[in-house]
């Protein structure tokens, strides 16, 4: 007597929380980037508590449109919206590829668009006057001060992000075609790249190194109350404080972190820097992304076309 076949279970409708929880974490395991983790564990764990205190009938493109309309409401950045819509719908995937949700509900919830970006956003750059305020402003005598001036350094001088600056380790400092070098620096979504570093800061590192004693591994270190170093890192919110107090000293409002990163792509281009190079140092996967750092606008006073060396002479005269 043949076995009876087990009846095989179809996909759900409605996920409960623990069905959320796989998801979330097959989502989180997916990603190579420590910040990229932590942007979408933050967005997902948003929309679990949204989804889980809202009547639903299923987790499918018409729930995703209403968080939508919810997330429109709130006081968010068009990108932040459309990051917290990327995050569902990778749920919706990884939900789908697990066998809880019906492929045909992932790919609806897949063709939610997200909020249109009208007009460009504002960024927060400092001028080369306001920069050399801000590192002014540290004390180097201390063992803490000559740690935080070399962190603003690597920052505004090299346009490190925070996630790299706070993983930098000594050995990655090397010599490379006479200019010293991060060489093989690992950044965002697991891209490669090599970034050079000027001579000032170059010297600010090895002033901390020189007073630290730090010769391998994590370059920065916490620093206890009897001002000796301990520890093998540092935690992102060291970072921000040491940026916050730094402005408030230089009198700059509502500085942070990535701001510096912004900085040193304005400044290497009003100082002639090539645009590709520019891409090569942010570490820029699109020269699109660059241009939105530089805060590139249109001049139409002296108009790029107007002398391309092909006018009529009767043209060419003032």
């Amino acid at each position: 007597m043949s076995k009876p076949r087990k009846k095989k279970r179809s996909p759900k409708r409605v996920l409960a929380l623990p069905d959320l929880e796989q998801s979330k974490a097959a989502v989180l395991n997916s990603l190579t980037s420590n910040s990229g983790q932590r942007s979408y564990d933050r967005a997902i764990t948003d929309f679990v508590e949204w989804y889980c205190s809202e009547p639903r009938l299923a987790l499918n493109r018409t729930v995703v449109l209403r968080y939508r309309i919810y997330l429109e409401q709130k006081p968010y950045a068009p990108t932040t919206v459309n990051l917290r819509l990327a995050a569902v719908r990778r749920v919706a995937f990884e939900a789908a590829d697990s066998g809880l949700l019906s492929p045909e509900l992932a790919a609806g919830i897949r063709r939610v668009k997200g909020v249109r970006r009208i007009g460009v956003r504002v960024g927060n750059w400092l001028t080369a006057e306001q920069g050399k305020r801000l590192l002014a402003s540290v004390d180097r005598v201390s063992l803490r001060g000559k740690r935080n001036y070399a962190r603003l350094a690597l920052l505004i001088g090299c346009g490190l992000r925070r996630g790299e600056l706070l993983a930098l380790r000594v050995e990655s400092i090397q010599l490379r075609e006479e200019h010293w070098v991060i060489a093989d620096l690992l950044g965002k979504a697991g891209h490669i790249r090599t970034v050079p570093i000027p001579g000032w800061v170059k010297a600010a590192i090895d002033e901390w190194k020189e007073a630290s004693g730090v010769t391998e591994g994590a370059l920065f270190r916490s620093i206890n109350k009897m001002g000796r170093v301990w520890g093998s890192g540092m935690t992102p919110k060291v970072l921000w404080e040491i940026v916050r107090e730094a402005a408030s000293r230089a009198g700059i409002e509502k500085l942070a972190p990535h701001d510096l990163r912004r900085t040193c792509a304005r400044l290497c281009r009003l100082a002639g820097g090539e645009l590709d190079q520019i891409q090569f140092l942010l570490g820029h996967v699109s020269v699109q992304t660059t241009e939105r750092y530089l805060g590139c606008k249109q001049k139409l006073r002296c108009a790029v076309n107007d002398r391309i060396g092909i006018e009529p002479e009767e043209a060419q005269s003032p």
